[in-house]
Formats: structure tokens, C-alpha cells, sequence
């Protein structure tokens, strides 16, 4: 009886069985060494470098915005001085909001790799709009605002939400202190550039237009030193620009009760937050305040913010991120009604170090709270862009209303500061409630532990589903979970 032939189709089954095993094996390895390379590796000489260029961009960026003060004060009672305070108050406020605005477009645009090439137009721009805005003509409002208010509030914005993600590419149980440290630099530029500017208006061998060019190549030569030192660490994800806008993807992430609750908290609460970077001099001129310390009571209130950004971030990462920045907004709104009673020049001074302090630490516990809320890294940029855009459109709107319940016109007119107080501290008020509403969902969804006992995730078992580098531990207010993630 004859041989059965062999199936022509064995050989080339086997083949290709043995090539789609070979692929699957090859993709699975090549997606484990992304994951691996994209721990952070919380410290080397690339993770401190990225800190000490972060630095420099948030003195620039954040540093320079936290010294409008003193151009509220300049322009409301000299350069436009035919302009109200809340006309003035625009210029900043349209600062900030771009600052915050354009954060999930420039987000994900550096979640998709472009961090140099965001990093460099955004430097370019700030610089070209700063000697500028050196070129503007008194009473000529339009001027002043698109040089100030649109080109720099543009080149801030493509800078600073870059600068402190990068931060967290590199940092993990130690993210909160790494961002601290960070943002302190936007403290540092608030003491530094309202006295540089604050002397440099009033010397008559410099000026205005001089002061401003002044202040321009500080932040030229810094810039391009940070520029130089930063680095990022995660790998981009293998996917288009267009891929990152995914309505999916924003729907997750809105649908995230303690992310969306954190998010209208942060809206309410800087509604309010940045009135006394606006007018605490010009509340101090106004109140008969010491002349000298009025000239210095921006770089007080930054100093005070200074301690703020870098102690209450290091207790974090032990007691709980939610657990510092609920009682920080706290302290912010109570003191924001203390300046009721603080119209001499020890209470103004009082309040402007213990309200830097306060707001420091809100504003340095944003990035890690965003941070601990993510469970994918590679939505981190998208995460902080959507919640900043939020927040920018609230600091669009904050002090421009503030300045009209103040009222008065220009260097004429009597101010009325009950009404703008009140109105910053409840919208501070409300911003704690919401907070505390994604502090409670945050610490309700996390998983149960039977146990006093401390698990790493380091001796889990093969297999497991605990995520590493993750410490879980029952605390008095609740479950913690260690490391850069503590969120209760």
C-alpha cells in the first residue's frame, strides 16, 4: 500500500506558527523594556540636572507672573494710569490663564516626544515678548497687553507645564519633594523680580523700558542654561500626536470622580489665590503702609511662599499629599479675610509671609496630586493638561472681577476692599469643600488591607497585580499608600 503524501501546507503551518510565535515573543520583550526604562529612577545625574533646569524654567516663568504686582502698581498709578485696576488686572490675569490654558494641547504634545522642541519655541517667544513689551508706550493700553498678556502668557504656557511633568519622569516615591523643590524656583523669581523691578522703575538712569530689558536677559540666560541640563526619561508611546487627543482617553480620565472633584476644587480656589500677587502692594499703598515695605511686600509674600513650596512637600510624602494641601487652601482663604483687620504695617507683613506660605504649598502639591491620581504615566501630561486648562479659565476671570468690585479709576477714586475680599476668600471656601470630596473618593477606592502589617510590593509573587514600587499601610485618617503616591 502506497506511502499517504505529507499535507503540502505542514512545513509552511509550522512556519508561520513559528513566526507569529517569534513576533509575539519579540513585541512582548520590546514592551518590557519600555516599561523598564520607564521607572523612574527616582535620583542620578540626569534626574537632578532636570530638577535644576526645572528650576530655572519656573524662575522664569512663574517667577516672572508672581511679580505683577508690581506692574499693577506701576501701571495703575503711572504708565496707564487712565486705566482701572481691573482693566490693568487683565493683562496679568490673561497671563496666567495662557499659562494654564494651553496645558492639555502642549500636555500631550510632550507626552508624544516634543518636549525639546516645545521647550525651545516656548523660551523663544517669552524672551521676544519681554523686550517687547520694553518697547511700549505709555498710555497705550493695547500695546502693553498684547506684548504682555498674550506673548508672554503664551511663551509661559509652553513652558511651564513641561518643565514640571519632566520632573515626575524622572521621581517616583520621592516626587512630591522632587517637585518641591522644582517649583520653589517660581518663589525664588517672585522675591528676586519685584526688587529688581521695583528699583530699576524708579532709577532714572534705567526706567521703565530699561528695567524690562533688564529682567529679559536674566530670563535669556537662564533659559538657555535649562534648555541645555533637561532631559526626559519616559519614552514616548507608540502612537501620533492626533492618537493622544483620543475622546476615549478624556473620557476616562473625566470620568475619575477624585480627579474631576480635585479639578473644580483647584478651579474655585484660584479664583481667589492670586488676588494678593495682584494687589497686596497696592492694598499696602493704599492702607498708609511703611513705603519701603511696600516696595518689598511681593518679595516678602514670595519668600514666605518659598518655605511653602519646599517643607509642606517633604511632609507629604509621609503624610499624605491630600492630607497638606486641603489644610494649606484652608489657611489661604482664612487669611485672605484676615486682611480685614490687617491694615498696619506688621499685620500686612504677617499676612503676606503666612499667605506665601499657605499658597506655596497649594500650588507645589498640584503636579504630585495629579501625579498620585494617575494610573498610567504616559497620561500624565494629558491628566495636568486638562485640569490646568480648567484652572487657567478661572485665573482668566479671578482678578479682573476682583478689581471691579474694587472699583475705582486709575490713580482716582476710592477703593472698596470688603467686597473683593469676600468674594477671593468664599471662592477659596468652596474650592476646600471640593477638595475634600476627591480626598474622600481618593481614599474609599483604594484596596482594603486586612492588616496593620505593611506589604511591599517588592515580595509579591509572580503574577501579581500589585503595581511596584507601591507600599500600602493603614494610617488613623485612613488607608496611605507609600512611596510618591501617599494620598490620604
Amino acid at each position: 500500500m502506497p506511502a499517504m503524501p505529507t499535507p503540502a501546507t505542514s512545513f509552511h503551518t509550522s512556519t508561520t506558527i513559528s513566526s507569529s510565535s517569534r513576533n509575539d515573543l519579540s513585541e512582548k520583550a520590546a514592551e518590557e523594556l519600555r516599561t523598564a526604562n520607564a521607572t523612574p529612577p527616582d535620583g542620578g545625574r540626569a534626574a537632578w540636572l532636570a530638577i535644576a533646569g526645572a528650576w530655572m524654567v519656573q524662575f522664569c516663568t512663574f517667577g516672572y507672573l508672581n511679580a505683577f504686582g508690581v506692574y499693577q502698581d506701576f501701571y495703575t498709578r503711572e504708565f496707564l494710569s487712565h486705566e482701572s485696576p481691573s482693566n490693568i488686572s487683565w493683562i496679568g490675569s490673561v497671563q496666567l490663564f495662557l499659562m494654564y490654558a494651553p496645558g492639555m494641547l502642549v500636555g500631550h504634545t510632550f507626552d508624544a516626544g516634543y518636549f525639546r522642541h516645545v521647550q525651545i519655541a516656548g523660551s523663544i517667544l517669552l524672551v521676544f515678548s519681554i523686550f517687547m513689551l520694553s518697547l511700549t508706550q505709555q498710555d497705550h493700553y493695547y500695546q502693553v497687553f498684547l506684548a504682555q498678556g498674550l506673548g508672554v502668557g503664551l511663551g509661559v504656557g509652553m513652558l511651564y507645564i513641561p518643565s514640571l511633568s519632566i520632573v515626575s519622569h524622572h521621581f517616583r516615591r520621592r516626587r512630591a519633594l522632587a517637585t518641591g523643590i522644582a517649583v520653589s524656583g517660581a518663589s525664588c523669581g517672585g522675591i528676586v523680580f519685584p526688587i529688581m523691578l521695583n528699583h530699576l522703575f524708579t532709577m532714572s538712569s534705567f526706567g521703565f523700558a530699561n528695567g524690562v530689558r533688564t529682567s529679559g536677559a536674566v530670563i535669556a540666560a537662564l533659559l538657555t542654561v535649562a534648555n541645555c541640563i533637561m532631559r526626559t526619561h519616559l519614552p514616548p508611546k507608540d502612537r501620533s500626536l492626533r492618537d493622544t487627543f483620543s475622546i476615549k482617553v478624556v473620557r476616562h480620565i473625566v470620568s475619575d470622580g477624585a480627579y474631576t472633584w480635585s479639578a473644580l476644587g483647584a478651579f474655585c480656589t484660584n479664583l481667589g489665590l492670586f488676588v494678593p500677587f495682584f494687589y497686596l502692594q497696592l492694598f499696602a499703598a493704599d492702607h498708609g503702609v511703611n513705603a519701603t515695605v511696600t516696595t518689598y511686600i511681593l518679595a516678602i509674600l514670595n519668600a514666605g511662599s518659598t518655605l511653602g513650596r519646599t517643607i509642606p512637600v517633604a511632609l507629604a510624602d509621609k503624610l499624605g499629599v491630600f492630607n497638606m494641601i486641603v489644610p494649606a487652601m484652608a489657611v489661604s482663604a482664612a487669611l485672605i479675610f484676615a486682611l480685614f483687620g490687617a491694615t498696619t504695617t506688621p499685620g500686612v507683613v504677617a499676612v503676606a509671609v503666612l499667605f506665601g506660605f499657605s499658597s506655596g504649598a497649594y500650588v507645589s502639591l498640584i503636579p504630585p496630586m495629579l501625579g498620585l491620581l494617575c494610573t498610567d504615566l504616559s497620561e500624565l501630561g494629558l491628566r495636568m493638561g486638562l485640569a490646568f486648562s480648567l484652572v487657567g479659565t478661572s485665573m482668566l476671570v479671578g482678578t479682573p472681577i476682583f478689581g471691579a468690585l474694587l472699583g475705582g479709576n486709575g490713580a482716582a477714586g476710592p477703593l472698596v476692599w470688603w467686597k473683593a475680599l469676600v468674594f477671593a476668600g468664599a471662592c477659596i471656601v468652596a474650592g476646600v469643600i471640593f477638595m475634600g470630596i476627591a480626598r474622600t473618593i481618593f481614599v474609599r477606592r483604594q484596596p482594603t488591607i486586612p492588616s496593620t502589617t505593611t506589604f511591599a510590593a517588592t515580595q509579591s509573587k509572580p503574577g501579581s497585580e500589585r503595581q511596584p514600587e507601591l507600599v500600602f499601610a493603614r494610617t488613623s485618617t485612613g488607608l496611605r499608600r507609600d512611596g510618591a503616591c501617599h494620598g490620604s
